[in-house]
């Protein structure tokens, strides 16, 4: 509080299984800025705000006003209706918005809910989700504001997906298969303490730029996991272990068993052949909050949750327009935003004759064919910083009329990675024939034009920093 008046927090995926918890009870005591991708109906303490994260502008007036931030984002569907890249990439851009717009305006603190590291694992060597996690923790310190980390593992309540996944098993199997990954050792907690941790780290100094590792006070397999379940639920189904179900037919099972979308499961069930136990568990000494027995935490995690599906079953992506994103990370590379955006152009004019550049990449410049333009750009200079140089996509014979869209390179993860994206763009194309032609040639383009950063600004060594491999995914 401050003269009487509530602080302000803004919390990014406040319409999720943790978000819509979280900001009813922050709404006791605060005023809550809650961003959504969907527009919904604001009240005298809770202001919703519809909000892309992966757009630089609406985060920016997303956080606008906001004391504190809380980060509960973890995107691993499409968004729109073409996406090209990985989840991982649509992650890290994200946050690494929603700290650029943190720094902006002068937030105090960011809360990020993570996920548990195993302590015995090469970050390298870490599954795609939780190397995610990791990065997204990074990403959003990068900036300057403090961030406090609550790592946690398997959240269990109402409506949760991971959860939900674990129950729709034991609830639709009168025999459970059970592959090896069954065997590792977890730590669940309930979602009541994670909303008790994410409100006490809120606004206290001693955990700015702090990570704790959170969980509840019992240590079990997944096996068991499914065996207290089955018994919560007045079930007794048969256990069968089958070593040499593979990850992959175990996810293409989960999605076939439980309705989860392939692209979710896909990233856990990677993740399950990790220990997710917390190292230690201080800030619930801190706290007050020793956590809830597992057997408690089921008994609510069977409670209704939301109607239909968990929200992260359900695709965001939007089928009302034909948008595009796409988001190539480039590695191994010194090129900084603005020295690869002056690039670009000129490269590729000698990869490819038959195209050619006019214009200024300082302030409007296009791509032309025989006298034609193909797509047209116009320096966004709010947007462009050190760090990234965006454009907005204004013309072209390729592009809808009126021209929709944005094509931007940053620099992320501490200089370790170039991001090259394009964001809300309309083809003009027919829509079979711009995926089978216009989209190709665009992944194309951009892994020849990786591989030319490389070798034009080779990193000192061959290596990338902490981004891994020289690439371009």
């Amino acid at each position: 509080m401050k003269d009487g008046t509530p602080t302000k927090v803004v919390v990014a995926g406040a319409a999720g299984f943790v978000g819509l918890p979280l900001v009813e009870r922050l709404a006791r005591t605060h005023h809550v800025i809650a961003l959504s991708r969907s527009q919904r109906e604001s009240s005298e303490d809770v202001e919703w705000r519809e909000c892309d994260l992966l757009s630089q502008r609406q985060a920016m007036e997303a956080v606008r006003g906001a004391d504190l931030a809380v980060y509960l984002v973890h995107s691993m569907l499409p968004s729109d209706r073409l996406v090209q890249g990985s989840f991982e990439d649509f992650d890290l851009q994200a946050a690494d918005n929603f700290a650029r717009a943190c720094a902006a305006h002068g937030v105090r603190q960011i809360v990020y809910l993570g996920g548990l590291l195993p302590a015995d694992v090469p970050r390298q060597n870490l599954s795609r989700h939780l190397r995610s996690r990791a990065e997204v923790e990074r990403a959003l310190a990068d900036h300057g504001t403090p961030v406090t980390v609550l790592r946690a593992g398997l959240i269990l309540g109402p409506g949760g997906s991971s959860v939900q996944i674990v129950l729709r098993l034991v609830r639709r199997l009168p025999l459970m298969v059970c592959p090896s990954w069954t065997k590792t050792p977890s730590q669940p907690i309930a979602l009541s303490d994670v909303l008790e941790l994410l409100c006490w780290v809120l606004n206290r100094d001693e955990t700015f730029a702090q990570t704790f590792d959170i969980g509840g006070p019992d240590v079990v397999t997944y096996r068991k996991l499914m065996s207290l379940a089955a018994r919560e639920m007045g079930r007794s189904p048969v256990t069968l272990g089958v070593p040499l179900l593979t990850p992959t037919l175990s996810r293409l099972w989960i999605s076939l068993v439980t309705g989860a979308p392939r692209a979710l499961a896909a990233p856990l069930v990677e993740s399950l052949s990790h220990s997710m136990v917390a190292r230690d568990r201080r800030l619930q000494e801190r706290a007050g909050v020793p956590g809830l027995r597992i057997e408690e935490a089921l008994r609510a995690s069977l409670e209704e949750g939301p109607a239909g599906p968990p929200r992260a079953f359900r695709a965001s992506a939007r089928e009302d327009l034909p948008l595009v994103r796409s988001v190539q990370r480039m590695t191994g590379s010194t090129a900084s935003p603005a020295l690869a955006a002056a690039e670009y152009p000129q490269w590729l004019e000698r990869a490819m004759p038959f195209l050619a550049s006019e214009g200024d990449t300082g302030s409007r410049w296009s791509i032309r064919s025989a006298g034609v333009s193909l797509l047209a750009f116009e320096l966004d200079e709010s947007g462009t910083s050190d760090t990234r140089v965006a454009f907005a996509i204004t013309g072209g014979e390729l592009a809808a009329r009126p021209a929709r869209g944005r094509f931007e390179l940053r620099s992320v993860l501490g200089g370790d990675a170039l991001l090259c994206s394009v964001h809300g763009f309309q083809p003009r194309l027919w829509w079979p024939v711009y995926v089978a032609t216009q989209a190709q040639a665009h992944l194309l383009v951009m892994r020849a034009f990786a591989r030319h950063l490389r070798r034009r600004f080779p990193i000192a060594g061959g290596k990338a920093g902490g981004a891994g491999s020289p690439t371009c995914r």
